[in-house]
């Protein structure tokens, strides 16, 4: 077909022809169907194994990634353009724009490791320059998560690996927590640990009750230190537990006519 052959475009020995347009085309499209039916493929995958979501999110990235970079490549033999006299020629180049992007190809190699080693994934909790996110997206360069103020926030993936990550994700499904309390001095001490386990075990986000465990801390200057250990699943929500576990211990305290201390000082007055 005639048409096929028609020049669009022409520039010295390079030109730009029908059959060109329609074979980029083509690759995109082969390209977009493929990763849609591997996508299809792995998440059905991970519904039926014991394969977590995290770890099914990293191996399509990966996955995508390699897919796109031969995509790429096939379309620029496509419209003439022979890549090895193209990174040759442009060596130079790529050196200088390797030292502006040093930070940039920082944060892809730094992706590329997240994606590859699975320290973390996808849905994971971590604390991280004293804010605790839930990762929700790991990109090449970049990765976003949701803090508990429910605001996003993009992390250069370089922070995360080179600097002290705690994954709350890693260890157990439930995590041990506590809330401490100060009461005056003169209270029961068996009855205020009793109702500091009651407060505890009352909440529903309370996870294996037996394992709840009120604890005499110290002597304080102007009160008797308690706290209760507790283990919970709703790790990312922990500090509305922890305030309903308060409002609780408050609750019961008044009922009971315990005490919450605060600071005294004693005065004393010298007479000349």
């Amino acid at each position: 077909m005639d048409f096929l052959n028609y020049e669009l475009f022409s520039y010295g020995e390079y030109s730009i022809k029908v059959n060109k347009i329609i074979s980029i085309l083509l690759i995109l499209i082969v390209t977009k169907f493929l990763l849609w039916i591997i996508k299809k493929l792995l998440f059905r995958q991970y519904k039926f194994s014991r394969i977590d979501r995290g770890t099914t999110y990293a191996l399509y990235q990966i996955i995508k990634y390699i897919i796109w970079v031969l995509a790429i490549t096939f379309l620029l033999e496509t419209i003439g353009v022979k890549i090895t006299l193209l990174l040759a020629g442009s060596a130079a180049l790529l050196v200088g724009v390797g030292l502006g992007l040093q930070q940039t190809f920082n944060d892809i190699v730094s992706g590329i490791i997240l994606l590859s080693e699975r320290t973390i994934k996808v849905g994971d909790v971590l604390q991280l320059d004293g804010d605790v996110i839930k990762i929700q997206n790991i990109g090449l360069r970049t990765s976003k998560g949701l803090n508990r103020d429910e605001i996003s926030i993009i992390i250069p993936n370089s922070l995360i690996t080179t600097t002290k990550v705690i994954n709350w994700s890693h260890q157990s499904k439930k995590t041990r927590f506590k809330v401490q309390v100060g009461v005056a001095y003169g209270s029961d001490v068996d009855l205020v640990i009793k109702l500091l386990e009651e407060s505890a075990m009352d909440h529903p986000d309370v996870y294996t009750k037996d394992l709840t465990e009120g604890r005499l801390l110290n002597f304080g200057s102007s009160s008797l230190d308690f706290e209760v250990l507790f283990y919970s699943k709703n790790i990312f929500g922990i500090e509305k537990v922890r305030s309903d576990i308060r409002k609780i211990i408050n609750r019961k305290f008044n009922e009971n006519g315990v005490v919450i201390s605060f600071p005294q000082l004693d005065v004393h007055l010298k007479r000349e």
